[in-house]
């Protein structure tokens, strides 16, 4: 079985973990890891928003996918788009790691925080070490915002100087996650792979991409999001921000699931998970796009649209 990744230090250790699994799973299976680099590592020294190409990290990979030359994919889950190509769908959405994001602070800058720093903001783009060295090697950053996750998997949470909570701000949708992408009719492959989803993980990102899918949403507008599992109840809250933080709408909104329904198959926001109950699926989609819907109703459509005006400008 090959199995396709980016390149990068971090999407390695994201698929090992993966081939890890499957392995544990499945002995008598051989693994390949196949490597490749996708036109979101290719291109730096643009913003996400400028460089044209939807699926910027994981074009190349879905094409190997379709030419058979890999068998499935592992991404993290915030970079896959809430719409996959036709042929595609998303096998397995294994337990989340933290979602929050994290503030690494330049050496200079120890003992502060966020709200302590001086103002003024630069941009970086890059993989996880390229953003660091940034950061060390400059005096231009006082500081980086990154996935906890990432460091976490990199075991650089030494690094970490603070965690910013969902009352400081809120998360992307899908981070901290890892799917594992398939083709459509790969039955073979997607029965191996339901083993691997984790029922919570599932459901919170079902809302989750549901939500951002209702907004027409992507990686260049501002929108967050926290979910979370407790006694089968799903709470998601979402926000909407203008570019300057200026004017923000956040709603929460929350739905119970039921666990005596049968599992039947149904893709949900390009996610096949067989092993979760397709009741509990359908409630966390319906909230997902709810919760959408009363933030476009409540002025949400016209901060996206500026948004977007402002970042085709730039």
């Amino acid at each position: 079985m090959r199995i396709g990744t980016r390149k990068s230090q971090l999407a390695r250790i994201q698929t090992d973990s993966v081939a890890g699994k499957l392995k544990e799973l499945y002995p008598d299976v051989h693994l390949e890891i196949v490597a490749m680099s996708t036109v979101g590592d290719k291109i730096l020294d643009k913003a996400l928003s400028k460089i044209g190409e939807k699926s910027l990290f994981t074009k190349e990979l879905e094409n190997a996918l379709e030419r058979n030359e890999v068998d499935l994919v592992v991404h993290s889950l915030k970079d896959l788009p809430t719409s996959l190509p036709p042929g595609f769908t998303i096998g397995a959405v294994l337990k989340r790691e933290t979602p929050y994001d994290a503030v690494i602070l330049h050496p200079k800058k120890a003992g502060l925080t966020l709200d302590t720093l001086p103002e003024g903001r630069l941009r970086v783009r890059g993989n996880l070490n390229t953003r660091l060295k940034k950061l060390d090697d400059h005096d231009d950053y006082s500081a980086i915002i990154l996935a906890a996750a990432g460091l976490r998997r990199l075991g650089w949470e030494s690094r970490i100087s603070q965690i910013l909570t969902p009352d400081d701000c809120m998360y992307a949708v899908g981070q901290g996650a890892l799917a594992v992408e398939a083709r459509a009719g790969d039955e073979d492959i997607l029965k191996m792979l339901s083993v691997l989803n984790d029922t919570d993980t599932v459901l919170r990102c079902v809302a989750e991409r549901a939500f951002l899918r209702h907004l027409e949403g992507g990686c260049s507008v501002p929108v967050a999001i926290h979910s979370e599992v407790k006694e089968s109840q799903l709470y998601l809250t979402g926000a909407v921000y203008s570019l300057d933080g200026l004017d923000s709408l956040k709603e929460t909104m929350q739905t119970s699931f039921t666990t005596e329904n049968q599992v039947e198959e149904r893709v949900h926001v390009g996610i096949t998970a067989r092993t979760v109950l397709t009741s509990a699926q359908d409630a966390a989609e319906k909230l997902g796009t709810d919760l959408a819907a009363l933030l476009l109703h409540k002025g949400a459509k016209k901060i996206l649209s500026v948004a977007r005006q402002l970042n085709n400008a730039r």
